[in-house]
């Protein structure tokens, strides 16, 4: 899911964002004019391409890819249904938390450092998890693979924005980052029903060994170390902790949902107490010399606009894929491999929309291409919101998602361009970091709500007729906030938006 930087920083009259330690080079940014062209165009800089790109695909493939493991793993480890859904929510909720510290660690000590640290430690608990005998082992494994995750999705936009210098080469490049992270999101089911199909569910994490070790190696090959000219020298852990606690008691809350509704006090508990935390840390952000988010960031319109609709759009498109795949398998009767199968024109779209989205902007300016984004993924939800429970596979799969994934593409690039190209010199890494957390959160809060709307009026009936219409319910839900993601971004963000 990425961003296209619609006002360059130069433009802004400010200097590039980070300085080189290894001194000027292909990734420094620093060049002008045709040399800009010529660091863009180089093997280097597209070889630090590749190792961001590739970090962020192993970082959202592991939201989505144990999902089709989930029954082998029950079996094999004795899950409980509570224990299985923390396997999702263990990873999902580390990676959301720590995504703040994460992005604001790159810019202090280093955006190479940060991205080797955050691989080494999600490869690491990759092989544990893959290794686990015990069900605690497994979930155990799978908050620290969050914690990786948090520290090294931040570190490769930065790094990637940092090695190409700003205008219509880095819109491409940040273009091919949003493609990559958003085809590692649709590529989950997939990868997940041929591994455990093949091999067993042990695979959908070990296989992230091998593919780390490799990335890690080009990485220390490849990579030239920058930070934050301006970047202070001290973590605010204060607000670390606050906001880390807050965002993880509110992620429990919100799993709650599904099993206790949104009344109960298991659910109400956590919420309330996580929203406590979250104020708590508001005010210790007013106050400290050090913020680890200054307030002020969300001053700046590009900023709090863009991540408004990151939020909103990813709350629907992370549903989706959920939603389709168990569409596929209850109603359909579709294998795993069958549904990951079904769904590769989805993914292929969701690329397309993501590298389709810079030409477009250079003609009509992020601001319309996110609404454009916003409004065709709403048109595929409605699609989708007609399924039957006797629905095939051109008109009830193929057709619906590929609107809706392209949709998101053609949203999320221009979003995520226009926060990272609106951050201040030390603020990078922070505003990489947030992007990705509003992505995360929206799609834990998207994915909790839509279910709750699919079980109330699926009525605890396991028939195909009442399943399909839990899961149309969900998908007009869906396009509703889209709609909605559209009007707010249409009215916010910027209207200016030179790339």
């Amino acid at each position: 899911m990425a961003h296209v930087p619609a006002v360059s920083e130069t433009e802004n009259g400010r200097e590039p964002e980070s300085e080189n330690e290894s001194g000027p080079g292909p990734e420094s940014g620093r060049e002008s004019g045709s040399g800009s062209v010529a660091a863009a165009r180089s093997p280097r800089t597209w070889a630090v391409i590749v190792a961001a790109c590739a970090g962020q695909f192993l970082v959202v493939l592991d939201v989505s890819v144990v999902n089709v493991a989930l029954p082998s793993m029950r079996a094999d480890l004795g899950l409980s249904t509570i224990g299985l859904q923390w396997v999702l929510n263990a990873y999902s909720i580390a990676f959301a938390g720590f995504m703040l510290l994460g992005g604001r660690a790159a810019d202090i000590f280093g955006r190479k450092r940060m991205f080797l640290a955050g691989l080494g430690v999600f490869t690491a608990a990759s092989l544990a998890g893959g290794l686990a005998q015990e069900g605690w082992q497994l979930l155990a494994a799978r908050g620290v693979q969050g914690l990786g995750a948090a520290v090294l999705a931040p570190a490769t936009l930065t790094i990637l924005t940092a090695a190409v210098p700003a205008g219509p080469a880095r819109t491409r490049a940040i273009a091919t980052w949003a493609a990559v992270g958003a085809g590692g999101g649709a590529a989950g089911g997939l990868v997940g029903g041929v591994l455990t199909d093949a091999l067993s569910w042990r695979w959908v994490l070990l296989i992230n060994v091998p593919a780390g070790a490799l990335v890690l190696l080009a990485a220390v090959l490849w990579l030239t170390e920058s930070r934050a000219k301006e970047a202070r020298r001290r973590l605010d852990l204060p607000g670390a902790v606050l906001v880390t606690g807050g965002l993880a008691v509110v992620a429990y809350g919100i799993v709650q949902t599904e099993q206790a509704g949104w009344t109960a006090a298991a659910t109400l508990v956590p919420l309330l107490g996580g929203l406590l935390l979250l104020a708590a840390f508001l005010l210790v952000e007013a106050r400290t010399k050090q913020p680890l988010m200054p307030l002020g960031l969300f001053r700046v319109r590009a900023v709090s606009a863009a991540n408004a609709g990151m939020m909103v759009t990813g709350s629907a498109s992370f549903a989706m894929w959920f939603f389709m795949t168990v569409y596929a398998q209850n109603v359909l009767g579709y294998t795993p491999l069958q549904a990951g199968l079904a769904l590769i024109p989805s993914s292929l779209s969701v690329v397309l929309g993501s590298k389709l989205a810079p030409l477009l902007m250079r003609r009509v300016g992020a601001r319309h291409v996110a609404v454009l984004g916003a409004l065709v993924g709403s048109a595929g939800f409605g699609w989708q919101s007609m399924m039957t429970a006797d629905g095939t596979f051109l008109r009830t799969i193929l057709g619906p998602g590929i609107l809706m994934m392209a949709g998101a593409g053609l949203a999320m690039t221009p979003l995520a361009a226009l926060a990272t190209a609106s951050a201040a010199p030390g603020e990078a890494g922070l505003v990489s970091g947030l992007v990705n957390t509003s992505r995360t959160m929206g799609g834990a809060i998207g994915l909790a709500v839509l279910s709750t709307v699919a079980a109330a009026r699926t009525s605890h009936g396991t028939g195909p007729v009442a399943l399909t219409e839990g899961y149309a319910l969900a998908f007009r839900t869906g396009a509703g906030l889209l709609l909605a993601a559209a009007v707010l971004m249409f009215f916010w963000l910027p209207r200016r938006s030179d790339t």
